[in-house]
């Protein structure tokens, strides 16, 4: 693992730049018709119950906002607006009348989407309800380090057919941030000594974060991610690349995703708060018990439905999977409306 060598590759440049490119660019992957889900699966798409706790969750935002006459729902990368749509669908009547919809994502709008969302390229700025970021901050590109042999973390540079090398030593603020944040240093689940340990540089996520919460006038600005936590910093990195459905090598031309797990506690701002996907749902009502046997006997067709929600609800809560995203939540003038646990961000 690592990169080869230090120097230079013909057209290397960092990560960052690259995946910007790669994803984003005329040609970019997230600009394919198929859209994100033609190659990956989320919460969004494993069940519908994932769009009714997120509904549900608004509802709860609409009360501590005091029901205001517009309620926003923005969806921050939204894909092909699948979440949206569907959280429209799960409001009740009244509370959909007055939510105001904004998709936000940089590829064009597809054919066929509600005329009810608002397709937009940046978050709109001062409005009241919720902002929910499913997935996305993991797709804000960063930067790549790589300790070398001499112990200096240096970035990775990569060309366009993944064959990475080492560049300069890390300055500036990067450095700033992976002393504060991921400092490269050997620890006890890494091999012998720094050389070959990596981090992913997550200033520009902090940025995006910050600027998507300061869009809200008021509300709860909620981002969903795998993510890691200071003490448990993976010491090789996570960067990786996915296609139709199958984790593959990252190469920054296109034809793949590419995605590295969030520093979500560097992200949070004052007042935030970090808790796990399975605690979030379930405060919200999504439960995987199974429903009692005795149903089957006197109402076969609703222990079956019953019994495919469990399902898929506990596909959404799984320990190893779904479950274990993070959920960074970030009020904004108003009381933190969830009722779960959790912890303080900072």
């Amino acid at each position: 693992m690592g990169a080869v060598r230090c120097g230079a590759a013909d057209g290397a440049r960092g990560w960052r730049r690259a995946t910007e490119e790669a994803l984003y660019g005329p040609s970019g992957f997230y600009r394919r018709p198929e859209g994100p889900a033609g190659h990956f699966r989320t919460s969004v798409h494993a069940s519908p119950l994932f769009a009714g706790a997120v509904a549900r969750l608004l509802g709860l935002v609409d009360e501590a906002l005091g029901r205001p006459a517009e309620l926003a729902f923005v969806d921050m990368g939204a894909g092909r607006g699948e979440l949206v749509g569907a959280v429209l669908e799960a409001l009740p009547a009244g509370t959909a009348s007055r939510t105001r919809a904004y998709a936000v994502e940089r590829a064009a709008r597809p054919a066929g989407l509600d005329p009810r969302i608002s397709w937009l390229p940046e978050p709109p700025q001062g409005v009241e309800g919720l902002l929910f970021a499913n997935e996305w901050l993991d797709n804000v590109p960063v930067d790549v380090v790589e300790v070398d042999a001499r112990g200096v973390p240096r970035v990775v540079l990569v060309a366009a057919d993944g064959t990475e090398s080492l560049g300069e030593p890390v300055a500036g603020a990067d450095a700033r941030w992976l002393a504060r944040w991921w400092p490269l240093t050997a620890s006890p689940s890494a091999e012998a000594g720094a050389e070959g340990l990596r981090a992913e540089v997550g200033r520009p996520r902090d940025a995006a974060w910050k600027a998507a919460v300061a869009s809200l006038g008021r509300g709860l600005a909620i981002a969903v991610d795998y993510g890691h936590g200071a003490g448990a910093r993976p010491p090789y990195g996570t960067l990786t690349g996915f296609r139709e459905g199958r984790e593959t090598a990252p190469v920054p031309d296109g034809s793949c995703d590419i995605t590295a797990h969030v520093a979500l506690d560097a992200c949070a701002l004052p007042g935030g708060r970090l808790l796990g996907q399975r605690e979030a749902l379930r405060a919200l009502g999504v439960r995987g018990d199974r429903p009692p046997l005795s149903l089957a006997s006197t109402d076969p067709a609703a222990y079956v439905r019953a019994l495919a929600g469990a399902g898929e609800a506990a596909e959404l809560t799984a320990p190893g999977g779904l479950g274990d995203f993070g959920w960074l939540l970030q009020p904004v003038g108003i009381a933190d409306p969830l009722p779960a646990g959790g912890r303080p961000a900072h």
